[in-house]
């Protein structure tokens, strides 16, 4: 596989300039290639650039609606509400931050709920924001459904990530976990299924429910949930926080965040931001020696440990760039 050697700048650019070609609207852009450059610096590559081809293609069939303007409004003094107006959900996101701060610091918890909404990316890198503004953040992100219930064989639910994150009291971020139901992300096997790569087995499951190393036939089929039951029951908590709660499709009924068929997914997200000191001026201490705790192990890991390291190192070096994704998003910003 031929690669670029690529700054976060460049890459951020380069997502901006397609997005823009396919019609997208600079403010919705702009925000969408910060994430873009932030997913490269973390080293997800599967939701970084190679996602922006797909982007720009429901951009242009109208999945997502380019030039959407978002609608906030807060209801309850602890409540902030954003329509996304089936536009993307990184600038939604964007409005509803500075919002959900304020009324967290003001009463100690508030939710941002966001309805008619789209995929958000990692949901890592927003929940991350989230804790480098001194707030513990909680975010739940449904998906057109790709697992069935235990037992069954339709899906009926996302791999619907969820995430933590922590504040480390010097504005930046103590522990962050962000985790799907599923074994795997569905984009990872999306990503094996465009470069034609066998998936790993306990990835996925075919039509007829049996594991596979097919990637197509595990993008038919369902996805693995992770611990089976434990799976399925973290994505139907996040299909109530983030469908449910905000009014969006749930995942049955929301169209594939792949492909140009079915109009918007209409899919939803839900933050929950904590004020540390709600109960004890102790929480950020409390959180910084349990990490203590773990990394004190000799060969423990902490959930998010490494990214830290590998955006410095990606500020630094830049990011390897499958050379097939760039040349696939400069075909767009051509024309």
């Amino acid at each position: 596989m031929q690669t670029c050697q690529m700054t976060l700048s460049e890459i951020h650019d380069l997502a901006y300039d397609a997005l823009i070609a396919a019609g997208t609207t600079p403010d919705n852009a702009r925000y969408l290639a910060q994430a873009t450059a932030d997913t490269e610096a973390d080293g997800v590559a599967s939701h970084g650039l190679a996602y922006i081809p797909i982007y720009c293609e429901h951009v242009q069939c109208g999945k997502v609606d380019g030039k959407a303007q978002v609608k906030v409004s807060q209801p309850k003094p602890g409540t902030v509400v954003v329509d996304a107006a089936h536009g993307f959900a990184h600038p939604a996101i964007e409005a509803g931050l500075d919002a959900l701060a304020e009324a967290a610091r003001t009463c100690g918890i508030a939710v941002l709920s966001i309805k008619n909404s789209y995929n958000c990316g990692v949901l890592g890198v927003h929940t991350a924001r989230i804790a480098r503004m001194g707030l513990l953040a909680l975010g739940a992100t449904n998906a057109p459904a790709s697992i069935a219930p235990s037992g069954g064989s339709k899906p009926v639910v996302g791999t619907n990530p969820f995430s933590m994150a922590t504040p480390d009291g010097e504005g930046g971020v103590g522990l962050l976990i962000d985790q799907s139901a599923s074994v795997i992300a569905k984009s990872e096997v999306m990503k094996h299924n465009r470069e034609g790569q066998p998936i790993p087995l306990g990835w996925a499951l075919d039509s007829d429910g049996q594991p596979t190393t097919d990637a197509a036939a595990g993008l038919a089929g369902s996805m693995a949930p992770a611990g089976d039951y434990k799976g399925v029951g973290l994505a139907l908590i996040v299909e109530v926080l983030a469908a449910a709660l905000s009014g969006s499709n749930l995942g049955t009924e929301a169209s594939p965040f792949s492909g140009t068929a079915g109009g918007p997914p209409g899919t939803g997200q839900c933050f929950i931001a904590i004020d540390p000191s709600l109960a004890s001026n102790a929480a950020i201490a409390k959180i910084a020696r349990l990490i203590e705790t773990i990394l004190d192990q000799p060969n423990a890991r902490l959930p998010g440990q490494n990214r830290g390291a590998k955006r410095e190192l990606a500020q630094q070096q830049g990011v390897a760039v499958n050379q097939a994704t760039i040349d696939k998003i400069q075909a767009v910003i051509a024309g």
